[in-house]
């Protein structure tokens, strides 16, 4: 008889679960509704509206935020650094990024705020990519892994000879995205391959 694996509760990958658990088990709120609040870590963001191309995931995610449709992490600066151990404490990382992505959906005319919600968790620097790392292998979320680009910044200083991102080409808004040079894939290539990531989700 072959001898089973001892389960490890403080393992790393354990205690990452953990995390996702954690982040999975908060209640979403309006992505609207976010002010800069203390704190740093990771968060899920849900759609849930009318664009059609979305309908199957907007589906998953009525009533109740299911399936998020990008995760992400924001690290604080001293985490970066390894010089705080508490930087998670004394860093307003996390709201920032996702006002970031609040003014980002406000730019574009195909998306409506009303229709986003999020999951965000406080996290110790040392655990946020980590706990990012395993949300985005559990749900495989469209804005990270299929449509790249939503959390890209305006390269600014006339760098705009890069490609524009896919996720600009299919929810045009964005000024500096709109600078830059077409995409690598053409627009019925981006839609063509969200109709099949959208005929892979299951309820």
């Amino acid at each position: 008889m072959k001898t089973p694996p001892i389960f490890n509760p403080l393992s790393k990958i354990n205690l990452g679960k953990s995390i996702v658990e954690a982040l999975l088990e908060s209640e979403p709120q309006p992505l609207g509704d976010v002010e800069s609040t203390p704190g740093a870590g990771i968060y899920a963001i849900y759609y849930s509206g009318p664009f059609q191309l979305y309908e199957p995931l907007s589906q998953l995610n009525r009533p109740l935020a299911r399936f998020p449709i990008y995760v992400g992490k924001a690290i604080p600066k001293g985490g970066r650094k390894g010089k705080d151990l508490d930087a998670s404490l004394d860093s307003t990382a996390l709201s920032k990024r996702l006002i970031e992505h609040k003014k980002t959906i406000e730019a574009v005319k195909s998306l409506e705020l009303k229709d986003f919600t999020y999951r965000a968790l406080v996290v110790d620097d040392i655990w946020i990519s980590l706990g990012e790392t395993l949300v985005i292998q559990k749900f495989n979320p469209l804005w990270n892994q299929v449509v790249d680009g939503f959390g890209n910044h305006d390269p600014g200083g006339g760098r705009y000879k890069g490609k524009r991102p896919s996720w600009d080409e299919l929810h045009p808004g964005r000024s500096w995205a709109e600078r830059c040079q077409p995409p690598k894939h053409t627009l019925a290539e981006i839609t063509a391959t969200v109709n099949a990531y959208m005929a892979s989700l299951k309820g």
